[in-house]
């Protein structure tokens, strides 16, 4: 799907292709130019890529890669220059996630973080965009929130796109990023829950699931590692088509991106933790199951002693007819089962 918004520098109208300039070129002045291809066709890709605006051999097989080749995953995040153009390449989080954080999906029991991690290692969308001083190109591998939320944005403050496609971008990036918040809030959650869990019941399902949430926070950290050097290099200046008034904005978009890089990086060492005390309370757990069997063989050893010794049954044994024989081995035993108990009891090991 194709949708083009256009602002000659005092009105702003959106529609369909029929919007699109015939070319890149003729956008000049004060006039901007945002087309969203979102899911777009083979056919719609040509009509922007090489009719509308003719870009690099690379930078298209990049932006089509999810198409060409589903099964190898989106690209990781990138921005390069070329003479005309900006080129950037990031990756929002995919929506089965967002709305998992959110309270939206399923929460089953044990169901919440393989798909959550199933989803941001195989599912990760991709949002490529591309830059010139009237034009901004945006292509999404899916329906991305960043994307309608930039959109809404743009419908209620139509006179903000007069600041250029760079601030346009800057919308939707500032977008993409603060949906990590949820996400990153509900992986602490996670982590808090487990904690719990540990101290309270260890078992195998618990140990797969903080290993399968280790694989969750270890894919965002890497993702988030990625575009924050991305958006390091958006405001460093060093692009001509990111203007000085605007880096301020990016600036503000990074320092969000940096903060939840920092929440996934301390869940990465709290998971690692999780895991190591997890190993430690069944250790200790084994342990004082080993001590109760212990002390019970302990205990019920003399008892055995004596009553092997009583049924030998040798024709001279003392006790053999003795009335009070059994009642004797009896109260005996009893009392080797209570001295045992109360030696432990004074050891204070139990």
């Amino acid at each position: 799907m194709m949708t083009v918004y256009k602002w000659n520098g005092t009105s702003c109208e959106h529609g369909g292709a029929e919007l699109l300039p015939e070319s890149a070129s003729a956008v000049s002045g004060d006039n901007v130019v945002w087309v969203v291809l979102t899911e777009p066709t083979p056919e719609e890709e040509s009509l922007v890529f090489e009719k509308f605006m003719h870009i690099h051999t690379l930078s298209l097989e990049d932006i089509t890669r999810l198409r060409r080749n589903p099964e190898g995953g989106a690209h990781f995040p990138k921005v390069e220059e070329f003479p005309d153009y900006l080129f950037v390449i990031v990756n929002p989080l995919p929506p089965g996630l967002s709305a998992l954080a959110a309270g939206k999906g399923e929460r089953k029991e044990g169901e919440p973080v393989p798909s959550a991690s199933r989803m941001l290692r195989r599912d990760r969308p991709q949002l490529s965009a591309v830059l010139t001083h009237n034009v901004l190109i945006t292509h999404a591998t899916a329906s991305m929130e960043c994307l309608k939320s930039a959109e809404q944005y743009i419908h209620r403050h139509g006179e903000a796109a007069k600041r250029g496609p760079d601030y346009v971008f800057h919308i939707v990036l500032d977008a993409m990023v603060d949906e990590y918040a949820p996400v990153v809030e509900w992986i602490a959650n996670q982590l808090d829950r487990l904690e719990m869990r540990i101290f309270t019941h260890p078992t195998r399902q618990l140990i797969a699931r903080i290993l399968r949430l280790k694989r969750l926070v270890t894919s965002a950290r890497k993702t988030l590692i990625i575009e924050r050097e991305v958006l390091a290099r958006l405001i460093r200046g060093e692009f001509a088509l990111v203007e000085d008034r605007e880096i301020a904005y990016y600036r503000n978009v990074y320092d969000h991106l940096v903060r939840y890089t920092e929440l996934i990086e301390a869940a990465r060492e709290m998971v690692s933790d999780l895991g190591e005390t997890h190993l430690a309370a069944v250790s200790n757990r084994l342990n004082e199951i080993m001590k109760v069997l212990a002390l019970i063989s302990t205990i019920i050893l003399p008892m055995t002693l004596i009553s092997s010794i009583y049924g030998m049954n040798f024709k001279h044994m003392p006790e053999l007819e003795w009335e009070y024989g059994y009642a004797f081995a009896m109260v005996l035993m009893g009392l080797t089962a209570i001295g045992g108990l109360a030696f432990f009891r004074w050891k204070k090991w139990f």
